[in-house]
């Protein structure tokens, strides 16, 4: 593997400008409006861009800026600007197909109106302090989530700035088709969640006017009043994962991290023997264990190109955490959900399933009858 050298300032100049002016504008935005959602809403919008920034350097004017905010390439870019990187091309490609997807799902949902605001912030503003809420308001929704969508567009950086712009490898094709397969099971779980809300409030109304065929095709399942009572979602790609949809947007993030990371390595690497894996361990232990901290620091940093999918899948484990705090608190029952489905892996969730086996089955009929039980008692098993 080779070793990619860290981004300089100056080759992020516009994305970095970029940033500065939507972070400040969100943050006055939210003040104005007294709704803190502003990044919410665009950030469909903003991952797209900054790698649409990278991988269509040809089209932006070179060296001078003809005008504020306007996308430009500095003299430290004008080499690479000469032609288009393949690989760039095909994960903003990629990031569009998402893009669409997120935007449709947060327009169907209200969020684009100026008016709504996320639940959770809502929720956030009573547990705080005033001042305090308006500090996180300023350094983390407003500035630290603006340059976490900045940091999304890096990958595209490294494809068109750090490597040769170079025919696809077989390694771009399998991360495509991988992403794509991601991206429609996002789909899915995003469809069979709206499902279950337009049922549950048509029910809890009394309006009975869900329509079935109205939902799309894999969220046209067989809601029951037991669904509707129980507050939350468990059928379809739900009874496999709390969260699939984001279990499957991580996943996308990370397989677009990989692409320009995965292309370095031939295709002709032998898979690693167990005795060699062994071996390798006695040699890690052996590095840690006689090289300064400095070096181990050092070759630590090298693996930059990961801490952007890394920032995100921390951001989701502890927003997940918060949202279901808060859920629990409504639902009573979405305890027994935690105990039967994971948050995130569909095999932890099938090992969940095994462990509840081997105690008896018992306690697993009961939870299951919770979450999947119809109003006559009948189990519907995942």
């Amino acid at each position: 593997m080779v070793f990619l050298p860290p981004p300089s300032w100056t080759e992020f100049a516009w994305p970095l400008q970029f940033c500065a002016f939507v972070a400040a504008a969100t943050y006055i935005a939210s003040i104005v409006t007294a709704n803190v959602s502003q990044v919410d809403r665009l950030w469909t919008f903003l991952p797209p861009l900054y790698s649409a920034y990278f991988a269509l350097l040809p089209l932006w004017p070179k060296s001078v800026q003809p005008f504020p905010l306007c996308p430009y390439v500095p003299r430290e870019l004008v080499a690479v600007a000469s032609d288009y990187s393949p690989r760039a091309v095909l994960m903003l490609a990629l990031e569009v197909i998402w893009m669409f997807r997120l935007s449709y799902n947060t327009y169907r949902r209200g969020l684009f109106s100026l008016k709504d605001e996320d639940y959770r912030w809502a929720v956030l503003r009573t547990q705080l302090p005033a001042w305090f809420f308006q500090v996180m308001n300023l350094v983390f929704i407003s500035g630290i989530q603006n340059v976490l969508l900045l940091s999304l567009g890096i990958p595209a950086y490294i494809a068109a700035v750090q490597q040769p712009h170079s025919n696809l490898a077989l390694s771009d094709v399998v991360l495509a088709l991988s992403s794509l397969v991601m991206l429609c099971l996002e789909f899915i779980a995003d469809n069979q969640q709206y499902a279950f809300h337009a049922y549950k409030h048509s029910y809890l109304k009394g309006t009975g006017d869900y329509a079935e065929k109205k939902q799309w095709v894999g969220a046209r399942l067989n809601w029951i009043p037991a669904d509707a009572k129980r507050g939350f979602v468990t059928r379809g790609l739900w009874a496999y994962s709390r969260h699939p949809n984001f279990t499957c947007e991580q996943l996308f993030w990370w397989m677009n991290t990989f692409f320009p990371v995965a292309a370095q390595f031939p295709l002709d690497i032998p898979l690693c023997s167990f005795s060699r894996c062994v071996e390798n361990v006695f040699h890690i232990y052996a590095y840690l264990t006689t090289t300064p901290v400095a070096e181990i620091f050092r070759t630590a940093s090298s693996f930059w190109p990961l801490l952007p999918a890394a920032s995100l899948s921390l951001l989701f484990i502890a927003s997940t955490k918060y949202t279901e705090q808060i859920t629990k608190s409504k639902y009573p029952s979405y305890t027994f959900y935690q105990k039967r489905v994971a948050m995130f892996g569909f095999i932890k969730t099938m090992e969940m399933s095994l462990y509840y086996k081997l105690r008896g089955g018992e306690q697993k009929k009961q939870i299951e009858k919770e979450l999947w039980g119809s109003d006559t008692g009948k189990v519907k098993q995942y």
